[in-house]
């Protein structure tokens, strides 16, 4: 194995083990989101029952208050009935202090109902937050996911990219041509002798015919000399 394919081969191994740990943060960061939606459902579930138990408990203190407002007036009204001779004193004192003891009474159920009210109100606050928190941490956690799944796209972008170079037979492919190449250096080498053959059998020739002449040069030259001296030339 070349050195080349060995380096191609420890590099998609370091990539192999980059995948497998970067698969875990994934499915992690996808498991945490959807713990984290799970938590925010349940929490603004329970602020809504929080709140509809704190607008129960202020109607109730309301509902209390006015209570309380009505026993008062109807004791100031039966004194004063005592008062205009209407109804017997002893019997109107009676009434109006049953009046006004019903009145503390629902005094007393303000009261609890107002601590029952702001104990409410301070739940709503701290679930309100934990609200802020969970969703916070969700749009953290879906922003980094995003980020985890782009690095998993170019790693394995790059470790398909290695992978093709790894499976690539470099010392066959150096090997083929390098055979290619000696094959056209002979062709061309025997192309060259072919025409130095050539070149030296033409050669030859000319310096043959050089040394023995033309005949037919020498034919012709004598019949243009006979054909001149029949025309007196």
């Amino acid at each position: 194995m070349s050195v080349f394919k060995r380096l191609f081969k420890m590099g998609q191994s370091e990539l192999h083990s980059a995948m497998d740990q970067l698969e875990n943060p994934i499915k992690l960061t996808e498991q945490g989101i959807r713990d984290l939606k799970g938590d925010l459902e349940k929490a603004l579930k329970s602020l809504a029952e929080v709140k509809a138990m704190a607008i129960r408990s202020r109607n109730e203190m309301n509902q209390e208050k006015e209570a309380a407002a009505d026993y008062e007036k109807k004791a100031m009204m039966l004194l004063q009935k005592a008062k205009s001779g209407d109804m017997d004193q002893n019997e109107a004192d009676r009434l109006a202090s049953e009046a006004l003891t019903k009145k503390e009474e629902c005094n007393a159920n303000v009261k609890r109902l107002e601590e029952e009210v702001n104990k409410y109100q301070d739940s709503i606050s701290k679930l309100e937050s934990n609200i802020k928190t969970l969703r916070s941490n969700i749009s953290k956690w879906e922003n980094e996911l995003r980020t985890l799944k782009a690095r998993q796209k170019v790693s394995q972008a790059t470790k398909n990219l290695n992978k093709q170079m790894a499976q690539v037979d470099s010392s066959g492919t150096v090997s083929m041509l390098e055979k290619m190449k000696d094959k056209v250096a002979e062709e061309e080498a025997m192309a060259e002798a072919y025409g130095d053959i050539a070149n030296e059998s033409k050669s030859v020739d000319d310096e043959i015919d050089k040394a023995l002449g033309d005949p037919n040069k020498a034919a012709a030259s004598d019949s243009l000399a006979e054909l001149k001296k029949k025309m007196g030339m």
